[in-house]
């Protein structure tokens, strides 16, 4: 029953910091808000990116750098590890004390910004993939290209095409893993 529990919990936070990186991502980009996944990321974090954007200094607010949907997904992540370490002691009473899990919040809250951050661009380099081989003209393609080509574009220059198949993707994708295996 805990784990169903953890999986549920961890789904979750997983969608809304996914939802609250994209968002950073797409207007870093300058990429309209109203095309999908936009629009998903937008329906997703409204609810705490409006009110942070709100107490950010205006320095920050009109910074190219989306700070609100950033700051969000930090206080998601935060708010995932405290949350799990409190169902974890609630679930399995220990004597640790009350000072170890406070200092633990952040470094869950850390390993689980950096590992939404790998699987959720693996996830996006999946689909961005599939479609293009599958269905090139479908209407988020252009998104998804320009989501995908500033971190392909590094690549693309070292790795050439064979047989007119380009390979950054794969390569892109293989280096997301040994990412995710390095954060164990």
């Amino acid at each position: 029953m805990a784990a169903a529990l953890f999986f549920v919990l961890e789904t979750v936070f997983f969608l809304l910091i996914g939802a609250a990186l994209l968002r950073a991502w797409m207007n870093h980009l300058r990429i309209n808000m109203s095309a999908q996944p936009g629009r998903f990321a937008m329906a997703l974090t409204h609810w705490l990116v409006g009110p942070v954007r709100k107490i950010l200094p205006r320095s920050m607010s009109q910074s190219p750098i989306d700070w609100g949907s950033l700051l969000a997904a930090v206080l998601l992540a935060i708010g995932y590890g405290g949350l799990r370490l409190m169902l974890g002691a609630a679930l399995a009473p220990s004597s640790v004390g009350v000072v170890a899990p406070l200092v633990a919040i952040p470094g869950l809250a850390f390993y689980l910004l950096i590992r939404v951050l790998l699987q959720g661009l693996i996830f996006l380099l999946l689909v961005f993939a599939v479609l293009s081989w599958v269905q090139s003209g479908a209407p988020v393609m252009g998104t998804l290209d320009r989501l995908c080509s500033p971190l392909l574009r590094p690549i693309r220059r070292v790795v050439p095409q064979i047989g007119g198949v380009d390979l950054s993707v794969l390569v892109l994708i293989v280096l997301l893993q040994i990412g995710l295996i390095l954060l164990g």
